[in-house]
């Protein structure tokens, strides 16, 4: 069949269109497909089908595949085959990085139609490329985040060293004192924000996708360059960049204490929500540690003892160090803890069951999490070997304790919420169950819940969602007797 000049201008354009369009390679065999009225696939170098529209018989794609072995052993760029049931044409679609594609076509009259083949094939090999070079691209990508992923992994668990041997090869190097950003913005925009971040801090930020919320990205920025850049130019991100979005910060903290950060600036989120701008930094409340003396961490030690002396019995199962990192996490994420370590949700009530019977905890428990709490910051910040302690309720009788505690509760007066102690202490006791808290305030569900984000307000740290200060409101209220 004889193609005019102005029938191939036509179609050269039609093809250049598609090959420009979403999805180009399967437009194009769809389009030709109607062009020529015949089957039309795609097969690799040896003979299986790639992509295929209105598929060929299967014996029409066996004879395909026998030829391309044959294409493919002689170097032959194309063939016809013929047969009772029409013909068979074969283009292969040109170098490419491994072994290229084959465009195959049916049809009685197929090979009447070399001209349309062989542009069509230019444009088909092409798009091919491309996409094979987005999909490598894309796991590229994939690789690195989740490379990040294991890098925040380690920082969570207190193992600076290990996070600082693989951060070594990804760059930039991990800093050893910056501010935690969390920014809350829509999953499909984190890409865009990410690369605000990394601009606006000059190259020297680790931004990790957050594992366990797909909308949150986390963000390690040196402190050096916090005051002169980050603040203003996540302020910046927020109302010229994504306004949707939302960002805490922690406080200055070592690298060392990236765990702190990151609850610091999980607190400090929970309250830019409700704020103007949608941006708060952390506002410190004294941590509980340095109140306990040398009592404390000695308890912790006590504590923890039955879990950093466990040893498996069977060589797959999680030894003192893996548990350890599994309490951590689920104390911090609660049932988010499966995403964060990349394991099913079976192998973690099954790892949180095990914890429970050494260290004889019901870890679904507020006050029984609150203690395991305590206990790992304290192990985190000291380590000692245990020795004759005090129990937990006589370390949080001390005087220094009960100064801490009533410093947790005073923003509440402060910020006048009399209602605010009676609703968290009925929120700790029904295991922050909110059903059980409303039914004990005589509430409605909702009502409760309003009470608490205004109470996550005033306080300045989130209560609602994980990581919570549910644990350092228990300690507070246990010191002063409210629990």
């Amino acid at each position: 069949m004889r193609v005019t000049a102005a029938a191939r201008a036509g179609d050269l354009v039609t093809l250049a269109r598609l090959s420009t369009g979403p999805g180009a390679v399967g437009a194009l065999l769809e389009w030709l497909a109607g062009r020529t009225g015949g089957a039309v696939a795609l097969l690799d170098a040896d003979g299986g089908t790639l992509v295929a529209r209105f598929r060929p018989r299967p014996e029409t794609l066996a004879a395909a595949a026998t030829a391309v072995a044959g294409m493919r052993r002689n170097g032959t760029p194309s063939a016809v085959l013929g047969g009772e049931a029409g013909t068979i044409d074969l283009v292969s679609l040109g170098a490419g990085a491994g072994q290229p594609p084959y465009l195959v076509v049916t049809g009685r009259e197929g090979h009447r139609h070399g001209v349309l083949l062989a542009d069509t094939a230019r444009f088909l090999g092409l798009c091919w490329r491309l996409e094979e070079a987005e999909q490598a691209r894309e796991q590229v990508a994939l690789a690195m985040a989740h490379s990040r992923e294991v890098v925040l992994h380690l920082l969570m668990i207190g193992s600076v060293a290990a996070a600082r041997r693989i951060a070594a090869t990804l760059g930039p190097q991990l800093p050893e004192v910056s501010r935690v950003y969390i920014v809350e913005c829509p999953a499909g925009r984190r890409p865009e924000v990410a690369d605000q971040i990394e601009r606006f801090a000059r190259g020297q930020a680790w931004i990790v996708r957050c594992p366990v919320r797909a909308r949150h990205l986390i963000a390690l920025v040196p402190s050096g360059r916090d005051s002169a850049v980050s603040r203003a130019h996540l302020d910046r991100l927020i109302a010229e960049h994504a306004p949707e979005s939302r960002v805490g910060a922690s406080e200055e903290v070592p690298l060392r204490e990236a765990a702190i950060g990151y609850e610091q600036a999980f607190h400090a989120l929970a309250v830019a929500r409700g704020v103007p701008g949608g941006y708060a930094r952390f506002d410190r409340h004294a941590d509980l540690t340095p109140f306990l003396g040398g009592a404390g961490p000695a308890w912790a030690a006590g504590f923890l003892t039955p879990c950093l002396s466990y040893s498996p019995a069977r060589r797959p199962d999680p030894g003192a160090e893996e548990l350890l990192a599994t309490l951590t996490s689920w104390l911090t994420f609660d049932s988010g803890a499966n995403r964060h370590l990349k394991i099913h949700r079976n192998t973690l009530a099954a790892r949180l069951r095990l914890l429970g019977d050494l260290l004889g905890l019901d870890l679904t428990r507020v006050a029984d999490q609150s203690a395991a709490w305590l206990a790992l910051r304290l192990h985190s910040a000291h380590r000692t070997t245990p020795h004759e302690t005090a129990t937990l309720d006589e370390l949080l009788a001390t005087p220094a304790a009960k100064v801490w505690a009533r410093s947790q509760l005073r923003p509440l007066e402060q910020e006048g919420l009399p209602v605010g102690a009676e609703t968290i202490r009925a929120w700790l006791h029904a295991d922050t169950r909110l059903p059980a808290t409303a039914e004990a305030l005589g509430i409605s569900p909702p009502a409760a819940r309003k009470r608490l984000a205004r109470i996550e307000q005033a306080l300045g740290r989130s209560l609602l969602h994980t990581p919570s200060a549910k644990h350092e409101l228990w300690l507070a209220m246990r010191a002063l007797g409210l629990l």
